[in-house]
């Protein structure tokens, strides 16, 4: 083969190479630009997909702000209406609490009257309008849910008791009110001034007598 058949050879190479047109700079498919290309193309799918993900997300992150928005509002509007209707009823808990001590006294003064000596008919005028007086200022109390706790003969509780002293006494259970010192009231369903009390104990030879008999029980039942 002469030099001329060679130089045709590789001018026909350089053709076969070239004739491919799927390129549109240098027409090669497997070139560098191609290549280049795609790369470029696949790029750009990525971030149009990587832009549809971040919307999503932040779609979602704005139905979420938005649910725990609605559930705050909505726990803040029931605080209002049960601060509302708190304010309702014991908006004047302090008044209240300010005149049962003039009720205190009206009651004692009441009391402290003899019952078997006799009065004059004006005196007993007097004490008539004074139980009147008395008995309108419960109702009025009770209208506005001031009730009166009742202490004698129950057992002692410490949310609506104030043990003032202790009362030896046999004839009831340990912890039991006997004696009432100053009348305890709640308002509604809270307590406006606790009872004070005297709260019954046993005296000290009955509580020796019930320590021999339970230790005279244990006695038998080990012999049995």
């Amino acid at each position: 083969m002469n030099e001329d058949d060679k130089t045709q050879n590789e001018d026909d190479n350089v053709n076969d190479v070239s004739s491919d047109k799927s390129c549109p700079i240098c027409e090669g498919q497997s070139c560098e630009c191609s290549q280049k290309e795609n790369d470029e193309n696949i790029s750009e799918d990525n971030k149009e997909k990587s832009k549809e993900d971040i919307l999503i997300e932040e779609v979602e992150s704005l139905k979420e702000e938005k649910i725990r928005l609605l559930a705050e509002m909505e726990n803040l509007r029931k605080r209002f209406d049960r601060e509302k209707v708190e304010t309702i009823k014991f908006g004047s808990i302090n008044l209240a609490r300010d005149v049962l001590s003039p009720g205190d006294n009206l009651e004692r003064a009441l009391s402290s009257l003899p019952e078997k000596e006799e009065y004059s008919q004006n005196i007993k005028n007097l004490v008539d309008g004074l139980k009147m007086v008395l008995k309108e200022f419960k109702n009025i109390l009770e209208k506005h849910g001031v009730k009166k706790i009742e202490s004698i003969d129950k057992k002692f509780d410490h949310n609506f008791h104030q043990a003032i002293m202790e009362v030896e006494n046999n004839d009831v259970e340990e912890g039991v009110v006997v004696q009432e010192i100053q009348s305890g009231y709640v308002m509604h369903d809270r307590l406006l001034r606790a009872a004070m009390v005297g709260v019954s104990k046993k005296s000290k030879n009955e509580e020796k007598t019930e320590i021999k008999n339970t230790d005279q029980d244990k006695t038998d039942k080990i012999e049995d």
